[in-house]
């Protein structure tokens, strides 16, 4: 497939979904509903370094849910996939990305990385002496996927610790199960910094092309994950990428995801790019709206669902 045929689909699932105006912003974090509704951009990196973007690509957002799967691939590299998955699950759950639900079920794991308590959990195992060099560990590994230094948004930062009462319930339900044997302030610190770390299209699109060529930086050249950790990581954004919806996702676009409630998703089309959407309003579930209306158009437009034996 010539990448011309990709960027001109991106551009005309992009003009599809531009004037769709539905959605909110998510205004539970006070400093997200602050953002501009307008914005919408979207890059693609191939894996072997083409980039093509549309709209606003230089526009800069807080990772949020879409730093999960990276987090966790960072977590595999550390400590393997046999001691991770003793403290969190694999299993998708057809409950809200913040729900407590599960940890009162059977083993008391998150279900998931891919939910908040399995994201926390994740995070609680980074290593590093202290909690600076734990995030900044964090930071150094995002920052190097995409290619460029990364910072972090200090009022996002704050508005997420501010108003983050449910994650601090659920975080202490873990340690109180067991799950979490780490610090909880300083945990859960990491992780609303992970998730107020600020990047722009081209960035995640960028660290999604590296997991579609198997870990290999498409611009760099440098293995940054493994080829099996990179499967492990696609396998749950496939199956839990996209929280309660995620068998729909797997149904109409049929390709590893990740979404986050500042407007972001990601996709990974494996062997061939990676792609990132931005635009702020999501709806109910915490999915960008436009975002996911082109990323569904651009799937048909170019025949890519995995489970078409044609496409990938």
């Amino acid at each position: 497939m010539k990448f011309s045929n990709i960027s001109d689909a991106l551009r005309k699932s992009y003009d599809f979904a531009f004037d769709n105006i539905d959605g909110n912003l998510a205004d539970y974090i006070p400093e997200l509903a602050k953002v501009n509704p307008n914005y919408f951009s979207a890059s693609i990196v191939s894996v072997d370094g083409e980039r093509f973007s549309v709209g606003d690509k230089d526009q800069l957002f807080s990772l949020q849910s879409t730093s999960k799967p990276i987090v966790y691939s960072l977590a595999l590299k550390q400590h393997g996939a046999d001691f991770v998955h003793s403290k969190v699950g694999v299993e998708p759950t057809g409950e809200a990305f913040n729900s407590i639900i599960e940890l009162e079920k059977q083993s008391h794991r998150p279900f998931n990385p891919m939910i908040n308590s399995g994201a926390i959990a994740t995070t609680s195992l980074i290593n590093g002496q202290g909690h600076t060099s734990k995030l900044q560990a964090i930071v150094d590994y995002i920052s190097e996927l995409a290619g460029r230094s990364l910072s972090i948004d200090a009022a996002i930062f704050k508005s997420e610790r501010e108003t983050a009462h449910r994650n601090r319930a659920i975080a202490y339900l873990m340690k109180h199960f067991n799950v979490m044997t780490a610090e909880i302030d300083e945990t859960l610190d990491n992780y609303f910094n992970q998730c107020s770390i600020l990047v722009n299209t081209q960035d995640l699109a960028m660290i999604a092309a590296t997991m579609a060529g198997q870990g290999r930086h498409p611009v760099s050249q440098k293995q940054l994950m493994t080829a099996g950790d990179v499967t492990k990581t696609l396998s749950l954004m496939f199956t839990c990428g996209m929280y309660d919806t995620a068998g729909e996702w797997a149904f109409k676009v049929g390709l590893p995801a990740k979404s986050g409630v500042s407007g972001a998703i990601f996709v990974v089309a494996p062997g061939k790019f990676g792609l990132a959407i931005y635009s702020p309003k999501v709806d109910d579930h915490g999915h960008s709206v436009r975002g996911r209306l082109l990323v569904e158009y651009f799937v048909k437009e170019l025949n890519l669902n995995i489970f078409n034996l044609g496409s990938i």
